[in-house]
């Protein structure tokens, strides 16, 4: 019948009410899923290069009071660029921003799938109405339309800041 992606070996036309939720809420669930795991990518990457720099920073901070060793000054002053490359990159990347702006969308994508099962599960089968559904679909293309906006948003400040 159809895909995980809802869509099949056709469009779906002449769908239920019904079979139109149900392809909706695969949709929205299919949405929180990338959410998800772009989220936890992206604090991942935030996370790693935050301990990372920490650790570069105190590593080269006590390598540097050991003044007598030349190795261990190198070594040092290596860490010490590494945290300033680090803390470059990050602002670069941005994922803690990220981050946190696909735990909104994932909120937005549990909360969108928590209204249609309710409105499927209270609404008689001869009821529900693709109004009912247009509604909802609707709010499931403004969670994708702000959170592309959002991103590109995000992509156009640091082009402008030069991150």
């Amino acid at each position: 019948m159809h895909s995980e992606s809802g869509l099949g070996a056709g469009l779906g036309a002449g769908l239920s009410p019904g079979d139109t939720a149900a392809l909706l809420l695969a949709k929205i669930r299919e949405g929180n899923v990338y959410a998800r795991a772009r989220k936890r990518r992206f604090g991942r990457s935030a996370a790693a290069v935050k301990v990372t720099a920490l650790v570069l920073s105190a590593a080269s901070t006590v390598v540097l009071g050991l003044q007598n060793l030349n190795a261990w000054t190198g070594l040092a002053l290596a860490c010490v660029a590494l945290v300033t490359l680090l803390g470059a990159i990050e602002p670069f990347f941005n994922w803690r921003s990220r981050s946190v702006l696909m735990e909104e969308a994932q909120y937005r994508f549990r909360r969108l799938g928590d209204d249609l099962e309710y409105l499927v599960a209270s609404t008689a089968a001869d009821e529900l109405t693709f109004d009912q559904l247009g509604e909802l679909f609707a709010r499931y293309q403004t969670i994708w339309d702000d959170l592309s906006l959002t991103w590109l948003q995000h992509r156009r400040e640091a082009a402008r800041t030069g991150n």
